[in-house]
């Protein structure tokens, strides 16, 4: 079936694009996040495994939302995690850092997030689609907050 949603094919192309390298940062910090919940050790243990936990069930469900707005633009959403990673900047760690870098690491890894959400509000209001531009600022709003709550933990 077609698609009319009063978005030609480029622009649905170009926020969909966008919105794949938005899942691939949000998948690579849950990874990251949910690996720090299971292996957080230390004196602040409950704390930052309740803190990584919430965090985590967050951008679960954001991924979920991403990809249907990608599929709602009628591209196909990346199936498999190497599909997914492949394009973030967002890094795993090798061995597991102290609580503190994992607190670093992981406001680092909410800004990435910002950052490809506000690339994806610049392509999507050029091209005039503002259900994509909701649905990034509301991601970039939310990991702005994410990234100041992590930085005050310090």
């Amino acid at each position: 079936m077609t698609i009319d949603i009063g978005l030609d094919d480029a622009a649905r192309k170009y926020s969909a694009e966008a919105l794949k390298s938005l899942l691939a940062e949000t998948y690579a910090l849950y990874t990251k996040t949910h690996g720090y919940h299971w292996n957080v050790t230390g004196p602040r243990f409950n704390e930052l495994h309740n803190m990584f936990m919430v965090q985590y069930n967050e951008l679960w469900l954001a991924l979920d939302l991403i990809a249907e707005r990608i599929r709602a633009l009628g591209h196909f959403a990346p199936g498999s995690s190497g599909e997914m990673l492949k394009n973030a900047t967002i890094k795993p760690d090798n061995g597991v850092p102290d609580a503190a870098d994992m607190v670093k690491h992981l406001a680092a890894g909410h800004e990435a997030v910002s950052k490809a959400a506000k690339a994806g509000i610049k392509i999507a209001e050029k091209n005039q689609d503002p259900v994509t531009v909701d649905l990034c600022t509301q991601r970039a709003q939310i990991a702005e907050k994410t990234a100041w709550m992590l930085r005050a933990a310090v």
